[in-house]
């Protein structure tokens, strides 16, 4: 641990000197450790990530099928159409998984990106510049104001230094950085006398010896494990999975079994009538069009979802939001505003509080819980004047937004003058000299030319600042400060500090003479006069406390995971109410004396982590995932790659987040809102919904076809009459007209208004739950006997042949595109959810309609597809028989309301 190091101690460990490497000694280095640069494993070929698409067992059955019908047709045996439509699917939904995982291998150029191209540094007692990916341990290298750290390194110099590593930590307040020793095993965020690869000087300026280059610095081990993490499936690719391994395998017996018997009991007169019938039924038992329904159904999740400030990345992704049972957020940004406010201040030995959030220059004061005109207080203006004054931080609005360009701290104090009535530019303060900050003196002092004369204004740490005052302000004069005063003060400053605050104190002296004349800090910065203290916070937005009670009564876990100190974090979470009476909050530290075992148990009480690094954040992932959670986890910095990668869902910021983070997620918020996340999440269960709504139709009705065509085989091998109720031709057509369009229709059906009242979906278990498969039997029973029925009705009833198979499948399909109304609730009469709000569904009833119409009645298609003009009788027979699937399932959910907790209301 270098930050545990002296400086000498780090240069002999090193052997190297402040003086720096000689030429010779930098190039031997250079061989023995390697440029200073991420080393990338061999990636896969695009070919490859293409073909990978392919391994879907349903997807290969498809291809077969496709391949087997397309020979067919070219014999002459069948409908060209039905392969080239398959292989279209297949592909569009290849091309998509394709582009998608393409993307995800870009974190490791981004993090690249993120490199230094040029380093200043000594080399043979001079400075030279040097291209960054020659650094080697040992060397020095200088720091400047708007630098890129280009290795991580020792601090050896450093002169009111501040260095920005929000890429890397998280946190958006820059460090001060200083050269003692940081004893302890802390985080990264702690390391006051270490820089770090990849973050930026953005005050003052330093020199350091370099310790870490390449891979063994904190992005090279951010870089291996992002490297190291692959996504995990998502719970509907599982489930997807074993339905297209248990509908293969069962299309192969279908064939086997149909072409079999129908060649036993004489219903073919050669084995290529066999094949084809069996192709036929095979094809219509696979429903070719669900690999693109699923595609597009989470592709137009995708698009609005993008209405509700969520960009998914990884169309997977969408899905698997809705099974989220743990949202873990970072806090700055996403919980908070990122805006620094002030919210109380102590002034005259009493606490104001102020009104209002973030950089927005409005807010009142209140004293007492009453409303106080801020121009009224002399005490109050005296403070707020002074820090205004005391300050670098400018307010700007752009566009109506309020921004504040320079320290966030600083603005905040900016604001609360505004709001109090005073502007530095209204002001006839102007600033003759300063003492800047520094983190060894931890204060800041201005000096300025005022019209009772020349006033130094000191503002910082309230204990420092504390011991330079000898006089006080209060009662409107001052005097001599007591040690009760004293002791109140620290007292109040504990109080505040408890409450999350960061807190400064704010000082100031008059100085003799009409002319400032130069004098040194130590004597500007003694016999101060006490003002009082201003405590800020970055305070939580303002609809994040609904979205987080929101998922609590979605069932959902919502865990704080911060880079800040616990105390803080801890204030936050309570005042989202995400942080109850039995829940625990762990730092970093005590993450680390657990085991992982000892942290599985423990996780899923646990609310707030804090100060924690991009290792604790894999374990947290990790230990959740144990416990069978699905994990979204938040991020904006490098450190927050690999957990993203990691988690079930990796959601980026799209605003403060780096470019690493945003590749390695699969989920972009374009807001920076956590309460963006739960409207994904609601998204997300509508999608899984629709989902499952179509796979319902599909299968139901996909079964109804093959349980009607071996039933009529089975019937056909005992009455010894071979006439089925469908020929194979009549069988795709069926697909044709009801697979597509319909099912299309059903993914973007509007969801039911209470999805985020119900529990998360179980991920263990499979899309097919025992409701859902009873649906498909059930119905796909009836959907048999009612087409059945009316086929051998018709034979009975002295139709021909080809009559009663046109009525079978006029049946057939107006009973599936009933079906279709039904599907679109498990649970809810279709009376009840509106029969005509889904109006891209009614358009697809009425093309399948049209198309079975043009089946029927154009001359050319009747031979080709065995029917006749149907008279208006026989769709009345049609009709009716089809809308018994409609009826029967109004009854039957009308018998499960009465058994279920889901009471239909009347």
């Amino acid at each position: 641990m270098w930050h545990n190091l002296s400086v000498n101690e780090v240069i002999e460990s090193l052997n190297s000197s402040l003086q720096g490497l000689d030429g010779d000694e930098a190039r031997h280095r250079l061989a023995q450790f390697g440029p200073n640069e991420l080393v990338e494993k061999e990636k896969t070929s695009p070919l490859m990530l293409f073909l990978e698409q392919f391994k879907n067992f349903l997807i290969i059955i498809l291809l077969v099928a496709a391949i087997v019908s397309g020979v067919l047709a070219l014999l002459g045996e069948g409908d060209i159409w039905d392969p080239i439509l398959i292989v279209i699917i297949v592909f569009f939904a290849a091309g998509l998984g394709f582009v998608q995982e393409y993307r995800s291998e870009k974190a490791m150029e981004a993090l690249k990106q993120m490199a230094a191209p040029t380093a200043t540094v000594i080399r043979n007692r001079e400075e030279e510049e040097i291209p960054a990916r020659e650094l080697v341990p040992g060397d020095i290298i200088l720091l400047e104001t708007g630098d890129r750290i280009p290795a991580d390194a020792r601090l050896t110099e450093a002169v009111n230094l501040k260095i920005d590593e929000a890429p890397l930590t998280g946190e958006s307040v820059a460090v001060d950085k200083m050269t003692q020793i940081v004893p302890g095993d802390v985080p990264v965020g702690d390391r006051r006398d270490m820089a770090y690869i990849g973050t930026t000087v953005v005050y003052g300026r330093g020199k350091a010896i370099v310790t870490g280059t390449g891979m063994t610095t904190e992005f090279g081990k951010i870089a291996t494990m992002l490297q190291e993490v692959k996504a995990p499936p998502t719970p509907l690719q599982v489930s997807l999975d074993k339905i297209g391994k248990i509908l293969g395998i069962a299309c192969l017996v279908i064939c086997a079994v149909v072409a079999g018997v129908g060649i036993i009991v004489g219903m073919f007169d050669h084995i290529l009538d066999a094949f084809i019938w069996g192709v036929s039924l095979a094809v219509a038992a696979v429903p070719e069009a669900l690999p693109a329904v699923v595609t597009i159904s989470l592709a137009i999740g995708v698009q609005r979802m993008v209405k509700r400030h969520s960009l998914v990345r990884r169309l997977p992704a969408v899905e698997t939001l809705g099974c989220t049972t743990f949202i873990c957020s970072d806090k700055t940004g996403t919980l908070t505003q990122n805006q620094m406010t002030v919210r109380k201040i102590y002034v005259n030995d009493e606490i104001i509080e102020v009104g209002g959030a973030g950089y927005e220059p409005k807010g009142s004061f209140y004293l007492n819980g009453a409303s106080i005109n801020p121009q009224d207080e002399p005490h109050l203006l005296r403070l707020l004047e002074a820090g205004v004054l005391c300050n670098d931080a400018h307010l700007i609005s752009t566009d109506g937004v309020w921004q504040v360009r320079g320290d966030p701290t600083e603005g905040a104090i900016v604001v609360g003058g505004v709001k109090a009535g005073i502007k530095r530019e209204e002001l006839t303060h102007p600033r003759i000299s300063e003492v800047p900050f520094s983190s060894e003196r931890k204060r800041m002092t201005t000096i300025h030319n005022t019209p009772q004369g020349i006033v130094a204004y000191s503002k910082g740490a309230p204990e420092v600042i504390l011991s330079t005052c000898t006089r006080i302000y209060a009662g409107g004069i001052e005097r001599e400060i007591t040690e009760q005063d004293r002791k109140r003060i620290l007292q109040v400053n504990q109080e505040m500090a408890a409450q999350a605050l960061r807190i400064l104190g704010l000082v100031y002296k008059s100085l003799p003479g009409k002319e400032y004349g130069g004098e040194v800090a130590e004597r500007v910065e003694e016999e101060m006069v006490w003002l009082g203290l201003v405590g800020m916070i970055d305070p939580p937005r303002e609809e994040v406390k609904q979205a987080v009670a929101l998922c609590k009564q979605a069932g959902i876990k919502s865990v704080m995971i911060t880079g800040d100190h616990k105390l803080t974090a801890e204030a936050i979470a309570k005042e989202l109410g995400m942080l109850q009476e039995n829940d625990m909050a762990l730092s970093g530290s005590e993450l680390d004396k657990l085991t992982q075992a000892e942290l599985s148990n423990a996780v899923e009480g646990i609310k707030v982590y804090a100060r924690v690094s991009p290792a604790h954040k894999m374990r947290i992932v990790e230990a959740l995932q144990a416990k069978r959670h699905v994990v979204a986890m938040t991020g904006d910095g490098v450190n927050d790659a690999p957990a993203l990668r990691k988690a079930d869902i990796g959601i980026a910021m799209g605003i403060t987040g780096t470019d690493v983070s945003k590749e390695a997620g699969a989920m972009v918020l374009t807001d920076d809102n956590f309460a963006s996340i739960v409207a994904a999440v609601e998204e997300g269960r509508n999608i899984f919904a629709n989902i499952r709504k179509f796979l319902l139709y599909l299968l139901s009705c996909n079964l109804g076809e093959v349980l009607l065509t071996l039933v009529a085989f089975v019937i056909a091998a005992v009455t010894g009459v071979h006439v089925l109720p469908l020929v194979a031709l009549q069988l795709l057509a069926v697909n044709l007209i009801t697979d597509g369009l319909p099912a299309l229709a059903l993914a973007v059906d509007p969801g039911d208004p209470d999805v985020m009242q119900r529990p998360p979906r179980d991920p263990k278990k499979t899309v097919f739950d025992r409701p859902m498969v009873s649906w498909i039997l059930g119905m796909g029973f009836w959907i048999m006997a009612t087409t059945l029925g009316v086929f051998l009705w018709a034979l009975n009833s002295g139709r021909s042949p080809i009559e009663a198979q046109c009525l079978c499948f006029a049946t057939l399909v107006l009973g599936e595109l009933f079906r279709c109304f039904e599907c679109r609730s498990e649970r809810y009469s279709i009376f009840r959810i509106g029969p005509f709000s889904n109006k891209w569904l009614l358009a697809a009833v009425a093309s399948s309609a049209a198309i079975l119409l043009a089946m029927v009645y154009i001359p050319f298609l009747q031979s080709p597809f065995h029917t006749y003009s149907m008279t208006l009788k026989d769709w009345g027979i049609a009709v009716l028989a089809g809308a018994t699937n409609l009826i029967i399932a109004e009854i039957a959910k009308l018998v499960m309301a009465r058994r279920s907790r889901f009471a239909i209301p009347r």
